[in-house]
């Protein structure tokens, strides 16, 4: 799936299948529902995917040290710009499949 796929894919009811919970909370976001967003990347906390797009949620809720907390469990830095450009950011890297950069050296 690409960008264009997964926008449009929110004119429907449901999110796509395939998706996992990261992309799937992005989803629900899109459409507007920002708790079942929030409840996706609670399932699997841990997962760098899932902690960026929680702590995305967090800082677009408004709870600032909650969003800095999300941010460092996936070892990212904390976003200032626009909420859409994460949006797009985030979703971008998760649809691609990079794994997230944590920008730390092995």
């Amino acid at each position: 799936m690409d960008m264009a796929a997964f926008k449009a894919s929110t004119a429907q009811p449901k999110p796509p299948a395939k998706l996992d919970l990261a992309l799937r909370a992005l989803w629900w976001d899109a459409k507007g529902n920002w708790k079942e967003a929030h409840e996706h990347v609670q399932q699997d906390e841990g997962n760098p995917r899932c902690d960026w797009v929680h702590a995305y949620l967090h800082r677009k809720e408004g709870d600032a040290s909650n969003a800095r907390y999300w941010y460092r469990q996936a070892e990212k830095p904390a976003a200032s710009g626009p909420l859409e450009q994460e949006w797009n950011d985030i979703a971008q890297t998760l649809i691609d499949g990079a794994p997230v950069d944590t920008g730390k050296k092995s």
